[in-house]
């Protein structure tokens, strides 16, 4: 019995890309979820028109996105990435694969595999975060990064608490302690379509980022 897809994308203020990232993925899931975090430049209504089902989660943060995207999902397999264009379709459905093929309980598509594909300070802070998850007793990664797919009654019983930055984290954490098998492949890195970056888009996003992804992993080195 073949599973259905659900891709599921966090938004906030995507006007510039939502609409024709949605329309790239149409023929690649089941549906379409983007969660609507709050804009006020219509990215929710933009999704809509593209084809997309809309969840509105007026709570900050992209952790509380990613979980009303889940608990809204009605596929067998869900599929996270962000809405602003800097995955390539094919991609999305490489990742999905392994999942539905069986190869992985969860996999991640890691933008560090291929050389370029980011920056280096952000390799660099990819490298330490892999390191630090070791410690904290997750698997071998090279990348923590937004695009990944899971079964989602598997993401559900993980109970993942962090409903801010540190979402995809613990996810892996935990999907590493209730012995999931989990995995990456390579995935290019896009320019955005549009818009602005939240997290790397300033020097302050990407620090915030940092300190919350720091404080999960000092808690759960010492679970």
């Amino acid at each position: 019995m073949t599973e259905s897809v659900t891709v599921v994308l966090p938004a906030l203020d995507e006007a510039a890309s939502v609409g024709r990232v949605v329309g790239d993925l149409l023929g690649l899931a089941d549906e379409i979820v983007v969660v609507d975090n709050g804009s006020s430049d219509g990215t929710g209504a933009i999704a809509a028109a593209a084809g997309a089902r809309v969840v509105v989660e007026p709570r900050r943060g992209f952790g509380s996105a990613c979980f009303a995207g889940t608990v809204a999902a009605r596929g067998d397999i869900v599929c996270f990435l962000d809405a602003d264009g800097t995955f390539a379709p094919a991609d999305v459905a490489r990742v999905v694969r392994e999942v539905s093929e069986h190869k992985l309980d969860l996999c991640l598509g890691s933008r560090t595999l291929l050389p370029g594909a980011i920056r280096r300070d952000h390799r660099i802070v990819n490298r330490a975060l892999g390191l630090s998850l070791i410690v904290a007793g997750g698997p071998r990664l090279t990348d923590i990064g937004p695009l990944r797919a899971i079964r989602r009654e598997a993401l559900l019983a993980l109970g993942v608490e962090d409903r801010a930055f540190a979402w995809p984290l613990e996810m892996v954490i935990r999907a590493a302690r209730a012995k999931l098998v989990i995995g990456e492949i390579p995935v290019a890195y896009l320019p955005r379509f549009g818009g602005e970056s939240k997290v790397t888009g300033s020097l302050r996003g990407s620090l915030r980022v940092a300190r919350q992804m720091s404080v999960l992993l000092a808690r759960e080195a010492l679970r």
